[in-house]
Formats: C-alpha cells, structure tokens, sequence
C-alpha cells in the first residue's frame, strides 16, 4: 500500500516533468475540479482495493476478477453514454463475463485465496470502469489525458500514504528488485501507460478500448503459475475462458447494413 502512495507521488513529479518540457499549463479549469477531485479519490480506492485483493489472494485469481472492468463499463456506459447502447450480443457477453466472475469468486481449490480478496479484486475493477467513464462522460473529458492522470495521482497520492499506515509494516523485506519494480511502475506503468490510456478513451468509445484489456488476465495467469508457481485449476481456467468471451463479444464491431438502390 505505501509503494502504491508512492508510485502516485512519483507519478506527479513524472507528468510535471512531461508537461513542462511539452510546454503544456498546468491548469485546472473551472467545472472540472470536483470531477477531478471525485477521479482522484475513486483512483485511489481502485488501487486500495487491488493492494488489498494482491494481498489476500492468488494473482491469477485477482487478474481475472480485475480485468473483467470492461464488464462494469458497459454497464454504466448503457445508462451514461447514449452512443453506447447494450446490445443483444453484448448481453450475451456481459451474462457470460459475470459467469465467469461468479465462478472466479465462488470456487476455490485447495483453499486458494480468499472470499475477501476476491471481492476486493472486484472493487477494484468497479473502480477502474468508474474513473475511465468519469473520463469520458464527465467535465473532465475536455481537458488534456495529462490533466486527467494529474488530477488522480496527486489526489490519491495523499490518500494511500495515509492509508498505508493502516496496513502493517510500510516496506517489507526491501530488496533491489522492489525498487526497479517501483520504478517501473511510476515511470512506465503509471505516467506513460495511463496517459495512454487516457488519450485513447477520449477519441475512440469507452468499450472498444476495453476490449483489449481481455489479454491482461490471460497473461496474468499464465505469469502466475510461470513465475510464483500458483495452481491453475479447471475452475480457473473456465472462469478465465468464460470472462475472455464475455468480453469479446461485448466489445465486438456492430456490423452496419448497407443499403441498395
């Protein structure tokens, strides 16, 4: 949790860097601050809730769970964005992906993981879905990505280091691999990767950008049980399958019709 705090912290100073070598203001417009304000905190509990769910459970399990995000977008998308509608292949998908979350959840081999854990990998992806839709759907969706990830990082920046204090020893068993992670993290993950994100959400729709997010679970997985030895079950795997497929075809094309004279 306080490698998190961290990892926002840096990430300020990062983009502050980026913004002043693009020649770009650091400037929060009017009507935008309490959006931003409401971004940094929901990305703060996005992260307090993956820390947590790292913590108790296995990470293949958590990915799984994470990153059925595009799952709770298109659910909110339905109700916020009127250009992106469910329709009845994307209910096919998002009754699937939930199958595969519920299975994820409610099945369990050899005591892996736990109930908790899950739920918290759940939060988070509800999260990570509400400050991607606050992103296109609110105030903040006329200002810069950078501007956007700003107003996250340094909003929730203040938020984990304070909540790490709750959390047990700050640092546990400090290594140098800890801190290239960290590093990579803050420069790679946090500043370059979200702005990234960001950027693509506000010029193609919140959906069709989520619909790669499918691949991250399926490496997670396979990481898992490569590097740190995790059990990949049969209820693992169709969890795995069933989020995968849910995703695809909430994210697929709709083809339109063309029309004759």
């Amino acid at each position: 949790m306080f490698f998190a705090g961290v990892s926002s912290l840096g990430a300020v100073i990062c983009i502050w860097i980026w913004l002043r070598w693009r020649g770009i203001p650091l400037r929060f417009e009017a009507g935008t601050r309490v959006a931003g304000f409401m971004m940094g905190c929901i990305f703060a509990f996005e992260f307090l809730c993956l820390f947590v769910a790292l913590d108790l459970t296995d990470v293949s399990r958590a990915s799984v769970i994470f990153y059925s995000m595009p799952v709770w977008l298109a659910i909110m998308a339905q109700y916020i964005l009127p250009n992106d509608r469910i329709t009845p292949t994307k209910a096919i998908g998002l009754a699937l992906a939930l199958a595969g979350v519920s299975v994820a959840i409610l099945t369990r081999s050899n005591g892996a993981g736990s109930i908790l854990g899950d739920l918290a990998a759940l939060g988070a992806a509800v999260g990570w879905a509400a400050t991607a839709m606050l992103a296109k759907a609110s105030s903040l969706a006329r200002v810069r990505p950078e501007i956007q990830l700003f107003w996250q990082v340094a909003v929730s920046a203040p938020i984990l280091l304070i909540a790490a204090l709750f959390f047990g020893p700050l640092v546990r068993e400090l290594a140098p691999i800890h801190i290239a992670g960290l590093l990579f993290q803050i420069v790679v993950v946090v500043s370059a990767g979200f702005i990234f994100w960001l950027w693509l959400l506000s010029i193609y729709p919140a959906s069709g950008v989520a619909s790669f997010s499918f691949l991250s679970p399926v490496l997670a997985v396979l990481l898992g049980w490569l590097l740190l030895g995790e059990e990949v079950g049969l209820n693992l795997i169709s969890a795995l399958v069933l989020v995968a497929i849910g995703i695809v075809l909430i994210n697929r094309p709709i083809k339109s019709r063309k029309m004759f004279v």
